[in-house]
């Protein structure tokens, strides 16, 4: 029990983790996840121990790969919902001895299960006739022992590569691969882990910027105030519109045309966008097809749309429920300009006894709100 409400539960083992006994959340001192939009996900767990305690033995092991898979997974209940933070792997474990004292600090630090995809070298697996998704797909189906399920959304403008003209073939670790046909598509991956323990979720689409959004975010609302901090600022220099050539198969004279970032699932979060300032020319299209000049046009787009972005934080007690990334959050209190919706780009969970507290990072497109009023 973290506090009044709030009960932590730890799962950990090998390839199958299994609930840690009492003696280990007894020395458990504070746990910190990491969960981001941009890269992977991971975790810490600091421990206070008795130098002869087998917790040295058992995560020393697990970090000194003597054994091979060391899964954590790690579950907050708040208000009676159970909500997995991360499952994962055990990547390092450093030990402290306290000086005077019988007792050490042991740190337990790792990553989501993307990192087990991130082991074995596989270039050069071929891949006829399959166009991204299947290749996606196919990678991510080699996992599922772990409880994952792949979920892949097709890309607005397909192209499949034709068996007599080209063959794709794998470059570099799974993870790095799949992260590489994501950047080309404007898409991002990650694994999100649940709903239940053991159970993850391997996302590869686009931003989903739609859907009903978290409880609001309130600043300077007296009673209903539900967070410490929150600041905002404009990143004037991240607007981009690319533009890509596109040869003209007769004349072979590039043809520019200009993308801006457009998609039904990436909708505008700010009514007054910010200006762009780079206008970049892609030349690394001329031998091409128009729909993959488009897609790595829109890439480039995609990843340079959100200037405005707010930092902060807040009491998980006081909010009611943990703040979760990769969905939307309303925000209420700050003035007309940055009110409205954003998308939760990063969180931190920082938890100890008696305290559960998350930072936070949020981004929009632009200022003023979109909605006329935030959901509460």
């Amino acid at each position: 029990m973290i506090a009044k409400g709030i009960q932590l539960t730890l799962l950990m083992g090998p390839a199958v983790p299994v609930p840690a006994p009492s003696w280990v959340i007894d020395a458990l001192q504070s746990v910190n996840v990491r969960v981001a939009t941009d890269r992977e996900s991971g975790f810490e767990l600091k421990f206070t121990i008795d130098n002869r305690s087998p917790l040295h033995t058992l995560f020393l092991l697990a970090g000194g790969s003597m054994v091979p898979i060391f899964r954590v997974i790690i579950v907050v209940t708040v208000g009676g919902t159970p909500n997995v933070l991360i499952d994962g792997v055990v990547t390092m474990v450093q030990t402290a001895p306290d000086a005077g004292s019988t007792h050490s600090t042991l740190t337990v630090t790792g990553q989501d299960l993307s990192r087990v995809m991130d082991f074995i070298d596989t270039s050069g697996i071929p891949y006829p006739n399959m166009p991204v998704e299947a290749r996606v797909a196919l990678i991510i189906a080699k996992y599922a022992a772990l409880g994952i399920a792949p979920f892949v959304v097709p890309r607005m403008l397909q192209e499949t590569p034709l068996l007599t003209k080209e063959i794709p073939k794998q470059k570099g670790k799974d993870l790095e691969y799949i992260q590489e046909l994501a950047k080309d598509a404007g898409y991002i991956f990650y694994i999100e882990p649940g709903p239940s323990p053991g159970r993850s979720i391997a996302y590869w689409g686009p931003q989903v910027k739609v859907g009903f959004p978290q409880p609001a975010l309130n600043v300077n609302m007296d009673a209903h105030t539900n967070v410490d901090t929150l600041t905002f600022r404009i990143d004037g220099d991240s607007g981009v519109v690319p533009i890509v050539l596109i040869q003209n198969q007769k004349s072979h004279i590039g043809i520019p045309i200009p993308v801006p970032n457009i998609s039904p699932l990436n909708p505008p979060l700010g009514l007054i966008p910010t200006r762009a300032k780079e206008y970049p020319i892609i030349t690394t299209t001329a031998k091409k097809s128009a729909i993959g000049a488009a897609l790595l046009a829109a890439a480039k787009a995609s990843r340079g749309a959100d200037a405005v972005v707010g930092n902060g934080t807040l009491n998980v007690l006081r909010y009611g429920q943990p703040l979760k990334a990769r969905k939307l959050v309303g925000v209420r209190g700050v003035g007309p300009a940055f009110d409205g919706l954003y998308y939760v780009e990063e969180v931190t969970h920082d938890i100890r006894r008696g305290e559960y507290k998350q930072q936070f990072k949020l981004r929009r497109n632009g200022l003023r709100s979109t909605v006329g009023t935030v959901p509460v």
